[in-house]
Formats: C-alpha cells, sequence, structure tokens
C-alpha cells in the first residue's frame, strides 16, 4: 500500500468543503490514516515550500497556507499518489478536469481548494511534517478490504 499527503487549504475549509473533499477519496476506496485540522506554522510552510523558495510567487504561497486552518491527511491505497493526484486534478484551476476536485471547486492557481504531493519523496517528505508515525491509524479495515477479504482478494 502507498501513502501519500493531502491538505485541504484554507480556501476550502473557508468555503466549507472539507465533507466533500474527504468523499471523493472515500468513494474511490481510498484509506484516510490520518487527519486533523490544524494551522500551519511558518516554519512548517517554509518547509513544505522550500523547493519554491526564491521565486516570485514563493511569499503568496506562505502567506496563503498560513492564512488560516488546512485539514491535513495521511491517504493509503494502491496507487494512492497518482490516484488521488488524478482525482485532485490539474494544479490550473481552468485546466482541471470537470468532476476533479479543483475542475468543480476552484478559479484561482493560489487558492486552488487543495494540496496533493506529486512523487513518493515529495510524500515521504511532507507525511513526515505534518504527521508522527503514531498519529497515523492504519490497522483498521475498509468495507472495501472486509468484502475484498472475504472474496479472496480483489485484484
Amino acid at each position: 500500500m502507498e501513502r501519500t499527503f493531502v491538505a485541504i487549504k484554507p480556501d476550502g475549509v473557508k468555503r466549507g468543503l472539507i465533507g466533500s473533499v474527504i468523499k471523493r477519496f472515500e468513494e474511490k476506496s481510498y484509506k484516510i490514516i490520518g487527519l486533523k485540522m490544524m494551522n500551519v506554522s511558518l516554519e512548517t510552510a517554509s518547509q513544505h515550500y522550500a523547493e519554491h523558495n526564491g521565486k516570485p510567487f514563493y511569499q503568496t504561497l506562505i502567506d496563503f497556507i498560513t492564512s488560516g486552518p488546512i485539514i491535513a491527511m495521511v491517504i493509503e491505497g494502491n496507487n494512492a499518489i497518482a490516484g488521488v493526484r488524478h482525482i485532485v486534478g490539474s494544479t490550473k484551476p481552468d485546466e482541471a478536469d470537470v468532476g476533479t476536485i479543483r475542475g468543480d471547486y476552484s478559479s484561482y492557481s493560489t487558492m486552488n481548494i487543495i494540496h496533493a504531493s506529486d512523487s513518493s519523496q515529495s510524500a515521504q517528505r511532507e507525511l513526515h511534517l505534518y504527521f508522527r508515525e503514531e498519529e497515523l491509524c492504519s490497522n483498521y479495515k475498509t468495507m472495501f478490504e472486509i468484502i475484498s477479504d472475504e472474496l479472496g482478494g480483489i485484484k
């Protein structure tokens, strides 16, 4: 099973889209093994966006992610990084397909509702920025996993 990091950004929280966003992942049978609402500190924000330090939009990213609470999540499942990115949609809302989170809910590049790790390396780095291992609850089974086990595994 692969793990990835997802954050509902301050605009998604302020607009009351938390349940709608989480529902997208659950409907695809991804398992949410870590979930918390939090304010992102300047230190965490600067570590999160370190690769963009020195770029003209860096401070805008920092200001936005620290402007209000986020919902931080760890999502687990088969091919979770690519699958979650597909559900999230293109970073640029005007290029995001209808049916994706960004295609359905966002209008601006900076305020695009959600962040999802773009690679295995990013996922590992971001997971450790926002969660300690003991905060994760991967030892429960979703209904999909229970049914799959009963049927001898679904491929």
